[in-house]
């Protein structure tokens, strides 16, 4: 269990992402991070333990940029080292930093896989690494100078077809923008929201519904089950379905005790759901 989210903006990122992983923490307390990108550029600091112990305010003043990603880690793979903490960074393709929450069922295959037939180098026992090195593996086979939203969603239909488990994931791409995607089954959840300023419309997408609200976002609704949402730099929404047979099956745990009760998943008050079980309980 762990804590995503992305911003788009049109100003520094830093501070909303810092408070969006704050109202996230109880997903996650072992370790945070942020990564946020201007001019091609990636700015990045990580490390174990909570959000206000890991963010000085020099950190604060180096994390430049109008986009950018966090996570909160709770780790249920691989070690609690530094190393693993989140966002992860491969500089090939382009770029890119990946922010994970959720298990990959198959890892110790595409762990092989990523070796044989990548030709990629794992440095960790993460299997959010596992899952970075696909997504790089499959929009460089695009071979674009360029990329668009539609190269994205391409490489998304391919993590589909390859990954197995749980995960919901928020990825910045250098030059590009943030894509959120989840997997087939919906297992974690995601949501994402926009927000109307004098300079344009803004948007974030994150674990729960509660972070959009406390940093001023509407709602736009959860990303559904293997679903894709691309934010360019440029502020342009674009969502498509990048899975073949998709089906919601979101994690129990998730309204019993996970989430906060002030969410909102998969249409589903998390604060009513867990009202309706003690009465059930009690009637039973």
């Amino acid at each position: 269990m762990c804590g995503i989210i992305g911003v788009v903006a049109k100003h520094n990122v830093n501070q909303e992402i810092y408070d969006g992983l704050t109202v996230l923490q109880h997903r996650g307390q072992d370790a945070a991070g942020i990564v946020t990108s201007k001019e091609g550029r990636f700015y990045l600091r990580k490390d174990n333990g909570l959000v206000k112990d890991v963010f000085s305010s020099s950190d604060m003043l180096r994390l430049q940029g109008q986009v950018g990603i966090g996570h909160v880690r709770y780790p249920t793979a691989g070690c609690s080292s530094s190393a693993e903490a989140q966002p992860l960074y491969v500089n090939s393709p382009y770029g890119i930093a990946l922010a994970h929450n959720g298990n990959l069922t198959n890892v110790e295959e595409l762990t092989q896989e990523i070796y044989k037939q990548d030709l990629r180098h794992l440095n960790t026992d993460s299997d959010s690494e596992v899952l970075l090195n696909i997504f790089a593996h499959e929009l460089e086979a695009i071979h674009k100078l360029k990329i668009n939203e539609q190269d994205v969603f391409k490489a998304v239909s391919a993590v589909h077809r390859r990954c197995r488990g749980a995960y919901a994931n928020v990825v910045l791409i250098a030059g590009f923008g943030i894509v959120g995607f989840r997997d087939p089954h919906g297992i974690r959840p995601a949501v994402y929201g926009q927000r109307e300023t004098k300079n344009g419309t803004e948007y974030c997408i994150a674990s729960e519904s509660v972070a959009l609200d406390v940093l001023g976002y509407e709602l736009i609704d959860d990303i559904k089950p293997g679903e894709a949402v691309v934010i360019t730099n440029a502020g342009q929404l674009f969502v498509k379905q990048c899975a073949e047979n998709p089906s919601l099956n979101p994690c129990l745990f998730e309204h019993v005790y996970f989430a906060r009760p002030d969410s909102i998943m998969d249409n589903i008050s998390v604060y009513k759901a867990r009202l309706r079980m003690g009465v059930a309980l009690a009637k039973k």
